[in-house]
């Protein structure tokens, strides 16, 4: 137990561990969150639907292949990456900063 607590005061493994944590979850738990556009094709027009997406859709999971046969493409937008880089990368860093302020709290103690 105490070497865990060790471990949680390092930055680098915090932030590992919460950016795979996060992740993981993104993806298997696969909630539409982000914000995106789906580009499908019928009768020769293409059209764009604006509609959440999963991260899990980027991997190929979360969806059926026979829901696929008119989609010609899926991307996020300019939100939807934000909003991905914030979950991704964002709490991570502020979860890795957390834990750097606690470690330099315990030695001025």
């Amino acid at each position: 137990m105490n070497q865990l607590k060790q471990y949680l005061l390092k930055p680098w493994f915090v932030f590992v561990l919460s950016f795979l944590s996060i992740t993981l979850l993104l993806i298997f738990i696969s909630p539409n969150l982000f914000e995106g556009e789906i580009v499908y094709e019928r009768g020769g027009k293409q059209y764009i639907l604006q509609a959440p997406l999963s991260l899990a859709y980027f991997l190929g999971m979360g969806y059926e292949p026979s829901e696929m046969t008119e989609v010609v493409d899926f991307y996020l937008t300019k939100r939807g990456y934000m909003l991905a880089f914030s979950l991704l990368f964002g709490f991570p860093i502020l979860f890795a900063y957390r834990s750097l302020l606690e470690k330099r709290n315990r030695k001025n103690k």
